[in-house]
């Protein structure tokens, strides 16, 4: 199973934080949000397919979530839980932890933003960077 989410870059993209990774629908955004590496993105959790969200809600769910920019691409994998809620409009969030909250969409990731090649970054600082925020689920 697969969902493609169209995201863009942004001036404060940052990409420091050692335990997530996040997009967001929100078209602004400032140097604090540094696990956030997209914006404009075209849906948070609650966009997301319902038959996607019920094998993301599976423990034994294993995910991939690939960003790719231009020619690149980052892979990261990580796993679903029965808790995911993934109901938020705005943002979704990949987490090293087991945390869970309406933003969440897998946890236990073997990746965070601070792992994110930083020429990809520099490409995502420019606001006109389309990227993908593509998911899989198996």
């Amino acid at each position: 199973m697969r969902f493609e989410i169209p995201f863009y870059g942004h001036p404060n993209m940052r990409a420091f934080h050692p335990r997530t990774i996040e997009i967001t629908t929100e078209p602004e955004l400032t140097v604090q949000g540094d696990c956030i590496v997209g914006v404009n993105a075209s849906c948070g959790c609650s966009g997301i397919p319902e038959q996607m969200k019920r094998a993301l809600r599976r423990s034994e769910s294993k995910i991939k979530i690939t960003i790719k920019v231009d020619e690149s691409s980052f892979v990261v994998f990580g796993n679903g839980h029965e808790d995911l809620v993934l109901e938020n409009t705005h943002d979704i969030v990949i987490r090293k932890s087991r945390y869970t909250c309406p933003r969440t969409l897998a946890i236990n990731c073997d990746k965070a933003s601070d792992d994110i090649p930083r020429k990809m970054i520099k490409q995502l600082q420019d606001p006109k960077t389309r990227g993908l925020f593509v998911i899989e689920v198996t």
